[in-house]
């Protein structure tokens, strides 16, 4: 079984209404498509529970909701695989007490800004399971307006991060991911596949573009890898696996 943990969001795409996004939305989709044992802990604002909530629960993957003042926030537009992106409100701060107990080897944190998962709640969660993290945690500034992505953030996070997932533009403001100290590094690259940083060797994993939206799609990616790591895939196999699991949500 596997973790998966994150804020839920409201996510604006032009001429759709508002609807739920988030990391555990995104990864959960991914679970339907895998069937496999995992437990989804996931937060929002209180006032927002009975709109953002029921969405997640209908994928099917148990889900811990985690009571919450703020609901993150976020306005899209794409072109091709460039995406525009505005923060309209920041997400929660977890503290480890907020993560239940879960029988799992690894989680998976997704966060969607800096300011969600500070470095003594993932120091907390690595002393009980293997952990995955999105890069989005630690470069995202936790401000309203255009998004803005910068390096100021605290490094000791590294230290307790088994799997690290970075978008380009991400990989780009942490500079050399070799020399990041982290075991796994995953670099995406849209339409064009992902990258494999782990012992040295550098793979590339190709993938066919898709002419779909692919918001969630590096949720989703995080999520299937971390399954297949857990199911003994090595981690050039389960970047395969994961990308032919985000194709399969993709296609029409």
């Amino acid at each position: 079984m596997i973790g998966l943990l994150g804020n839920l969001s409201q996510d604006v795409l032009p001429g759709r209404p508002p609807h739920v996004g988030g990391g555990p939305y995104h990864g959960a989709r991914a679970l339907q498509r895998l069937r496999v044992p995992a437990r989804i802990v996931a937060r929002c604002a209180t006032t927002d529970r009975d709109r953002l909530l029921p969405p997640l629960v209908r994928l099917g993957t148990p889900v811990r909701y985690v009571p919450g003042t703020s609901t993150a926030a976020f306005a899209f537009s794409y072109e091709g695989d460039r995406r525009t992106m505005a923060v309209e409100a920041i997400g929660d701060t977890w503290r480890a007490a907020d993560v239940p107990e879960l029988r799992s080897r690894w989680v998976h944190i997704a966060p969607l800004s800096r300011a969600e998962w500070p470095v003594a709640t993932v120091r907390t969660l690595a002393r009980r399971y293997r952990v995955s993290f999105d890069g989005q945690g630690l470069v995202r500034a936790p401000r309203t307006g255009p998004l803005e992505l910068d390096d100021d953030f605290d490094r000791e996070i590294l230290r307790y991060i088994w799997v690290l997932k970075l978008a380009d533009e991400e990989a780009e403001v942490v500079g050399d991911v070799h020399s990041l100290g982290v075991r796994e590094v995953l670099v995406t690259h849209g339409s064009r596949g992902s990258t494999v940083y782990c012992g040295g060797v550098t793979e590339h994993v190709p993938a066919h573009p898709l002419d779909r939206d692919p918001t969630g799609a590096g949720d989703a990616f995080a999520t299937s890898y971390i399954v297949g790591r857990n199911a003994g895939f090595g981690p050039v196999g389960a970047a395969r696996r994961a990308t032919a699991v985000v194709a399969s949500l993709l296609r029409p």
